[in-house]
C-alpha cells in the first residue's frame, strides 16, 4: 500500500511542479501583486517550496502516515483548478 500510494503522489507532484511552472510562466496580471521571488529571477525558490511540500508528504507517508496521501491528493486537486483557472484567465 505505501509503495503505491507514493507511486501516485510522485505523480500527483510531477503534475503540480508542471502547474506551478505554467502559472509562473502564463504572465498573468495576479504575479505582479506577488513578491518578487515569485515573479522575479529567482523562479526557482517557489519551485523548491513545491519540492520541498512533496518530498516531506512523501516522506511522512513512508513513516507511518498514510492519510497524507489523501491530503496531497486534494492538495494537487486545488493546485490543479487554481493553475487552470490563472492560466485560462478566468480570473
Amino acid at each position: 500500500m505505501n509503495a503505491v500510494a507514493l507511486t501516485i503522489m510522485f505523480i500527483l507532484g510531477i503534475g503540480n511542479f508542471a502547474a506551478h511552472k505554467a502559472v509562473l510562466e502564463s504572465g498573468h496580471p495576479l504575479l505582479a501583486s506577488t513578491p518578487w521571488f515569485v515573479h522575479g529571477g529567482r523562479k526557482g525558490l517557489t519551485l523548491w517550496l513545491e519540492f520541498s511540500v512533496l518530498l516531506g508528504a512523501m516522506l511522512l507517508v513512508s513513516g507511518g502516515w498514510p492519510l497524507l496521501a489523501w491530503a496531497y491528493g486534494i492538495y494537487s486537486i486545488l493546485n490543479y483548478a487554481s493553475a487552470w483557472v490563472i492560466v485560462t484567465g478566468r480570473i
